[in-house]
């Protein structure tokens, strides 16, 4: 099996040599140690003030991780990737609202997601985010509370609020199982986790039993989630259903860190990087070693544990193109692995959020953080496109 995510010439071959430099100069401004602390925080309050600022993040950071605002206009961003073999999984940008009209209108999104993706060849699985349609705080005292099948047991309304959740996720999965299309349940932080585990595997109960069609996302920077997979397993083999999983590494280390020490609890996060990679790798083993049963996404921008998939797929004698596995990374982000397993002729795809700015700068954060604290990756990603920008200025110079 040759892969090298070290051809720069197949992984930025969809970007002209403007978007390539407009590449660089983001990267290079996030790599700026006092920018993404200062950024992240200054942004979204410049965002609620009405200061003209939209227009800078618009032509910078979201034009490099979003999609567009609206579904229509994520179509030419799916069309370029299609050419490449690279598939979509579509995210509605939105979290964190508070009040049952934004939980409606956003369960009717969702589903106007699916539908689009339904009418499409290259948009095999939506993202959806508990937290666009149930209260945080909500999900908060569900985690926390004794561990029945409902939940809560002791306030009438708020049994009825989770019962309204229950139905816009079953109304969402509903349609995606008519349509054809996956759905991708996001993990979230510990404290509010518990819940949308059972949830999202009360579904996979309903809807999983011929094939996946709702995935759970597993967070293996957290010292308990190897173990959850195996029981999760379990669960499924017992109640007959096709385990859905993505795995990633995380997305929240720094915020957990903190909580659990400003209240005095266990970190739940692993010690080291090491560990993490550890039990990645070791998911992705056991997936693959049960293929049959569980559909896997490798959704990571790590090349070591992307490339041990493809070699663990190679050596199970399992065609590239196996429905059952998947790999993703962020669109925006690990061009080098995305095109270069998408030559190799793997099922791969860029998650790509879309939305109102206003709405996915949330994400927008989140991605700048990632790309400081995660080790090297800003580095990594100037060095590729520098690699290429100076390969392309080489090949103009022998052609002149």
């Amino acid at each position: 099996m040759e892969i090298s995510f070290e051809n720069t010439e197949q992984a930025f071959a969809y970007k002209t040599d403007k978007e390539l430099k407009q590449a660089k100069f983001l990267f290079t401004t996030m790599g700026y140690p006092l920018f993404v602390p200062i950024g992240t925080r200054v942004t979204p309050f410049l965002m609620k003030t009405g200061l003209p600022i939209h227009g800078i993040v618009r032509n910078t950071i979201f034009k490099q991780f979003v999609g567009g605002e609206t579904l229509e206009e994520t179509a030419p961003v799916v069309e370029k990737l299609a050419k490449y073999g690279v598939q979509v999984i579509l995210d509605y940008g939105v979290e964190g609202k508070q009040n049952e009209a934004d939980f409606d209108h956003a369960t009717e999104s969702f589903i106007k997601t699916i539908e689009y993706a339904g009418t499409q060849k290259n948009i095999p699985f939506i993202s959806v985010k508990v937290t666009g349609i149930a209260r945080f705080e909500l999900l908060q005292k569900l985690n926390e509370a004794p561990r029945l099948r409902s939940g809560i047991h002791d306030n009438e309304s708020e049994m009825d609020e989770w019962s309204r959740v229950v139905d816009r996720m079953y109304a969402i999965c509903n349609a995606a199982a008519e349509k054809n299309i996956g759905v991708l349940i996001d993990a979230e932080e510990t404290w509010i986790q518990d819940p949308i585990d059972r949830l999202t595997m009360e579904m996979m109960e309903i809807f999983n039993k011929e094939k996946a069609v709702v995935y759970n996302t597993i967070q293996l920077y957290r010292q308990d989630r190897l173990k959850f997979l195996h029981i999760s397993h379990q669960i499924a083999k017992a109640q007959n259903f096709v385990l859905g999983l993505k795995l990633v590494r995380g997305a929240y280390m720094e915020k957990e860190r903190a909580r659990a020490q400003q209240m005095g609890y266990e970190s739940p996060i692993q010690l080291n990087k090491e560990n993490t990679d550890n039990d990645f790798n070791a998911a992705v083993k056991y997936c693959i070693e049960n293929i049959n049963d569980i559909s896997v996404i490798v959704a990571s921008h790590n090349e070591a544990s992307n490339l041990l998939a493809a070699e663990l797929a190679d050596k199970a004698g399992l065609s590239h193109n196996h429905a059952h596995l998947h790999f993703s990374q962020l669109y925006g982000m690990g061009d080098n692995i995305t095109f270069n397993l998408a030559k190799a002729g793997f099922n791969i795809s860029k998650y790509l959020p879309f939305g109102p700015i206003r709405d996915v700068i949330p994400y927008l954060m989140r991605r700048a953080q990632e790309n400081s604290s995660v080790s090297g990756q800003t580095n990594r990603e100037l060095l590729l496109i520098k690699k290429e920008l100076k390969r392309r200025k080489l090949a103009a110079a022998i052609h002149a």
